[in-house]
């Protein structure tokens, strides 16, 4: 993922061409976003949207001068280099390589092969390398956990603060993969913590809302046998004007997660298999913590709890009983059935 200091750094150096591709949307709008506010520099940016802009478009955009005498920045956002013929696409390439006045941003989300990675078509191969003669083109790739751990981390020492363990863990449980997101969150917890030490009570306080992570957290608490802090959990949650249903959905995701694994462990193979036999997205973070967690349950006790979160479905969604109450109750049952055969 590019940083605003390179981009900037590119721009000085008279970079023509800035190229982002990848097979996930909102890593190409971040990065395209992100160009755009680092060469605009206050000025207007002219926007060309579509997957094939026609190339007469491109060439009034790029020839208009700057009030200011800077070169017009002029972003496509959305291109499909195949969706163009073959006598347009070398009209198009053409004239990229023929800038005086503009300097352009584009954007590609192209399919994914088998492991993820995006896998452009040959025209559209022939204008990354060409992007890469010319100026700038990167493939934006989902950062890991190691990455984002560390970024995190650099970003916090950069201000003053310190984000490590726990504190760090749990942001990330927040803000998931988004780089953007969790550099925001940082600066904020940051600012909050005095630019000293930031907690893990600091990130449970202020740190982005996610019911996900939230439920994860609860669960974990109940799996735990702390039913008790469980339910101040599950007030909070309330209090924050979250849903019953929508509560309980997560908590069935986190439960089936479990049994997952286990299943797993019980045919010797480990969370990362598992992740990848069942079709799981973006970071295994969250199925280790469950390997972790399973690993003290039977498949049996596993069964019992997903019996109980299927009879708390049913009467959320049938019974004239306090959502607060069903839930609760559910929480209490949850810890009673981890520990029975």
């Amino acid at each position: 993922m590019p940083t605003e200091s390179k981009l900037a750094d590119l721009a000085r150096q008279g970079c023509p061409v800035f190229y982002f591709y990848s097979s996930e949307g909102y890593l190409v709008r971040q990065a395209v976003r992100l160009a755009c506010r680092v060469l605009a520099d206050g000025e207007e940016v002219t926007v060309l949207d579509g997957a094939a802009p026609q190339v007469e478009q491109l060439i009034m955009a790029a020839g208009t001068i700057s009030f200011f005498g800077t070169r017009r920045v002029v972003c496509l956002p959305e291109l499909d280099p195949g969706a163009y013929g073959e006598k347009d696409l070398e009209a198009f390439m053409d004239t990229v390589a023929s800038l005086e006045n503009a300097v352009l941003v584009l954007g590609s989300v192209f399919e994914a092969d088998r492991t993820g990675k995006p896998k452009p078509g040959k025209r559209a191969q022939r204008l990354v390398a060409q992007c890469k003669k010319l100026g700038y083109a990167e493939e934006m790739a989902r950062p890991g956990p190691t990455e984002l751990r560390q970024m995190a981390a650099e970003r916090a020492q950069a201000q003053g603060a310190q984000l490590t363990g726990p504190a760090l863990t749990a942001l990330l449980e927040r803000c998931g993969e988004d780089p953007y997101l969790l550099e925001n969150e940082v600066d904020k917890l940051a600012a909050l913590s005095g630019y000293q030490t930031i907690t893990p009570a600091m990130v449970a306080e202020a740190g982005v809302v996610s019911l996900e992570a939230d439920v994860f957290e609860m669960v974990r608490m109940v799996t735990g046998k702390n039913a008790a802090a469980a339910c101040k959990k599950l007030h909070i949650l309330l209090r924050l004007g979250q849903e019953p249903i929508a509560i309980t959905a997560a908590m069935i995701g986190s439960y089936v997660d479990l049994y997952r694994v286990k299943l797993g462990q019980q045919n010797k193979k480990n969370y990362s298999a598992v992740f990848k036999d069942f079709g799981y997205k973006g970071s295994d973070y969250r199925l280790k913590k469950s390997a972790q967690t399973a690993a003290g349950y039977t498949l049996p006790q596993l069964k019992a709890c997903l019996q109980v979160l299927l009879e708390l479905d049913q009467a959320l969604k049938s019974q004239p009983v306090s959502p607060q109450v069903l839930l609760e109750t559910a929480l209490c049952r949850l810890a009673l059935a981890g520990g029975s055969q």
